[in-house]
């Protein structure tokens, strides 16, 4: 174990661009739910651009928690960041940061297991990835020293997320109340 400002730069730099590819993928999950395709690009381009995205997220998670977790300065133990409760360092902002790492680990197991899964159940828990990214935007914000000046790096990166996701979702329901039709729950696209 160790310390030093190699792993707080890790740390810090992982957790940002981890709620980057967590927001875009979130981005285009929302745009090509239900509907119909892109103009000019094709559903699976889509898919598996959101896909691989996703797991590139799950390596920079793991990147984020094995630095947070190897960095002796701060006390975050290995099973802090599977458990949501008993850590000591901020146990709320990295219970939060915690929840959502296991909210994305049951989107991850039953993505794996989709063709196994009935659509429904799928996207029921699916749509948990909604609830992981807000659980890491609050943890951001709680946890993260940078966002706690005005000045710091990761302020307007963190806006920029929170803002497109606002927008996507917007876009999202407006297309529903649109196209109504569009919205019934489909099979496997």
């Amino acid at each position: 174990m160790t310390d030093g400002p190699l792993l707080w730069y890790l740390n810090r730099g992982t957790g940002v661009v981890l709620l980057v590819l967590l927001t875009v993928s979130v981005v285009l999950g929302v745009l090509a739910m239900g509907g119909r395709p892109g103009r000019g690009v094709p559903r699976f381009v889509t898919q598996t651009f959101h896909r691989n995205l996703a797991l590139l997220s799950v390596l920079m998670l793991l990147a984020h928690v094995a630095s947070a977790v190897i960095d002796t300065y701060v006390d975050i133990r290995w099973w802090q960041a599977l458990v949501p409760y008993g850590a000591t360092y901020r146990p709320l902002w990295l219970g939060l940061g915690t929840l959502s790492l296991d909210v994305i680990v049951v989107v991850v197991l039953t993505s794996l297991l989709r063709t196994r899964l009935g659509h429904r159940s799928w996207r029921a828990v699916h749509l948990l990835a909604w609830a992981a990214w807000a659980l890491s935007v609050a943890h951001a914000i709680g946890i993260g020293t940078d966002l706690a000046h005005p000045d710091g790096l990761a302020v307007l990166p963190t806006a920029v997320c929170v803002g497109a996701v606002g927008v996507a979702a917007v876009a999202r329901i407006a297309r529903a109340v649109a196209h109504p039709e569009l919205t019934t729950a489909r099979g496997p696209a």
